[in-house]
Order: C-alpha cells, then sequence, then structure tokens
C-alpha cells in the first residue's frame, strides 16, 4: 500500500509557535514572508560547499528541530552507509542518516527555516509533496536553494555563481549565461520546479567551484553561498570564520600549485580564459573556453565526470 507523503515527516513541538503563528494569520497578504533555506548533500554538492554552509549556520546560530523526516525511507544506505562504532569486540554505535528541519535566527533576531541532510535516493515526488506540505502549514513564501557544481574557473578569481528561479523578478540582477541544457536532475531542482507549479517563489544560487579542487573543501564558495543567501533574503548571516578560512585556504592551495610547474600552467591557463570572458561580458564573470560560454555538451561532460568520481568515491 502507497505511503501518504504527509507519514514522510514528522513536526515536533518546537513547530507549535510557528503553526500558531500562521494560524492567526487571516490572509496570504499577511503572512509574515518566512523564508526557507535547502541544502540537500548530494552529487551537486561540488566540495561539499552547501552542506558546509548550512553546518556554518547551524554551528553560529541559534537554532532548533521543528521536523523530521524518515530517512529510513529516503535514503539508500549501501550507497551511502552510515558509520558505526566498533569497540574490540563490540559494535556501540550507529550514526543515522537525519534529514531535519530547523528553525534558525539570524544575527538580528530574524527567524527562518533551514532543511538539511543527505538527498533523498527515493520517494522524490512524495519528498517534495511533504516539504510543500511544510511550506503551506508554516506559512514560507519564499524558498531558496544552495548548491555547488564543479566548473573550469581558476580558484584565483572571485567564485562565481549561477542563479535560477520560478520568475525571472526573483534573480532580475543575475545575468543569464546558459540556454536550454539537459543536466542529471536532482531533488533540489525538483522541489524548486513544483513550487514554482503550486505559485510558490523559489529560486536558489550554484556556486562554481574549480574542477580541480571539487572534491576537497572550498571555504570560498561556502562563503560565497551565504553571501548571496543573505543579498537574495536580506537576512544577516555571520560570515567572518569563513572569510578567514577561505583566506588560509588560498594560501594553501597557491602554495600546492606553486610547487609544479604543470599546475601552474594549468591555472594560468583558467585566468586568462576566465579575463578574456569577463572583458568580452563588459563584467559579467563565468568563464568560458577563450572567450566563449562552454556549450551544453561541455558542461554535461563536466557533471558527468563530477558524478562518477562521486560514484568511485562511495564504491
Amino acid at each position: 500500500m502507497a505511503q501518504r507523503h504527509e507519514e514522510l515527516v514528522e513536526l515536533t513541538p518546537e513547530a507549535e509557535p510557528l503553526l500558531a503563528a500562521e494560524q492567526a494569520v487571516s490572509g496570504a497578504v499577511d503572512r509574515r514572508g518566512l523564508v526557507l533555506v535547502h541544502a540537500l548533500s548530494g552529487d551537486f554538492d561540488a566540495a561539499s560547499s552547501s552542506a558546509l554552509a548550512v553546518a556554518h549556520l547551524l554551528a553560529t546560530l541559534p537554532h532548533r528541530t521543528i521536523a523530521r523526516f524518515d530517512a529510513d525511507l529516503l535514503v539508500d544506505y549501501r550507497a551511502r552507509r552510515p558509520r558505526m562504532t566498533f569497540n574490540g569486540d563490540r559494535y556501540e554505535d550507529f550514526a543515522a542518516p537525519e534529514i531535519l528541519l530547523s528553525a534558525v535566527e539570524d544575527d538580528a533576531g530574524e527567524q527562518f527555516l533551514v532543511l538539511s541532510g543527505p538527498e533523498p535516493d527515493y520517494r522524490w515526488e512524495g519528498f517534495v509533496a511533504a516539504v510543500a506540505g511544510l511550506v503551506e502549514r508554516l506559512g514560507v513564501t519564499s524558498v531558496v536553494a544552495l548548491q555547488a557544481i564543479p566548473m573550469p574557473v581558476p580558484h584565483t578569481r572571485p567564485v562565481t555563481v549561477t542563479a535560477h528561479a520560478t520568475r525571472r523578478q526573483l534573480i532580475e540582477s543575475y545575468p543569464v549565461y546558459w540556454g536550454e541544457l539537459r543536466v542529471p536532475g536532482s531533488v533540489p531542482a525538483l522541489l524548486e520546479m513544483r513550487l514554482g507549479e503550486a505559485g510558490v517563489d523559489a529560486l536558489g544560487v550554484a556556486a562554481h567551484v574549480p574542477h580541480y579542487l571539487a572534491q576537497a573543501t572550498y571555504p570560498a564558495a561556502t562563503l560565497t553561498l551565504l553571501e548571496h543567501l543573505g543579498r537574495l533574503t536580506g537576512l544577516l548571516l555571520p560570515t567572518e570564520t569563513l572569510r578567514e578560512a577561505a583566506q588560509q585556504h588560498r594560501t594553501e592551495v597557491d602554495e600546492q600549485i606553486a610547487r609544479s610547474a604543470d599546475n601552474t600552467a594549468v591555472v594560468a591557463a583558467l585566468e586568462q580564459q576566465y579575463d578574456q570572458f569577463t572583458a568580452a561580458r563588459e563584467g559579467s564573470d563565468l568563464l568560458g573556453d577563450v572567450g566563449e560560454v562552454p556549450s551544453g555538451d561541455e558542461l554535461g561532460a563536466e557533471f558527468e565526470r563530477f558524478l562518477a568520481e562521486q560514484d568511485r568515491r562511495r564504491e
């Protein structure tokens, strides 16, 4: 018997104040404008940039868990095996995956929601419907996705992003770089599309991570995601420690690159291409090959290489 999507999620008692506030609203125009940020870790999170962004928010801002999703029904444990603790002659602990919705307060005391955890492997439509139900019940009016993708960009230039939304007005200040592309699907992308179909404002930014750093951590991309999140929502978010981490990481990467003439030449070529494209677009800043925007086939191939590497790491 098929399970109803409402049964995939359970609200905690901590959700009651939000539910009560929404029930007191007389109409849609009186909604408080609650923002929901989602950063589900998966294949479209190069250098774990969005997962680290959420971890940073939850580590530095007051928060409480208001909903838990049934990860046992949503996550393929054999694809992403949870860790267990073995001590001497017995198993002592099982770190089960969690998909949580948290209520968080920014540095100005403004409340917003954060959806975090592994990207579901199963029940995509059911999960999306469950999230949409929470959006309605909790009075959410704006949903923002944070992601990161590998791109042929140098680490010596500012981190750039691709913005997307259900309405162009939501990201009007961001340039449009691509035509029609066919890319592998993801739960965050499906959620944005379904919310748009339901008339809910949904948008997101994907940070461009240098392809040669996509399997490491890249604090500069995490910092950029939070900066754009603040820009798009008005939330006041802590970023100083991330800024320091990004500067330290840049120094370390520079030192490693300098040890190899081949690596230095690759980065120099990427810098030249980046600068040529930036000049050609009069300040727009996304890299293409010798001043050209990468083709759909080139971008698709880059995605496929990244996903294949993710699969090899899991094995």
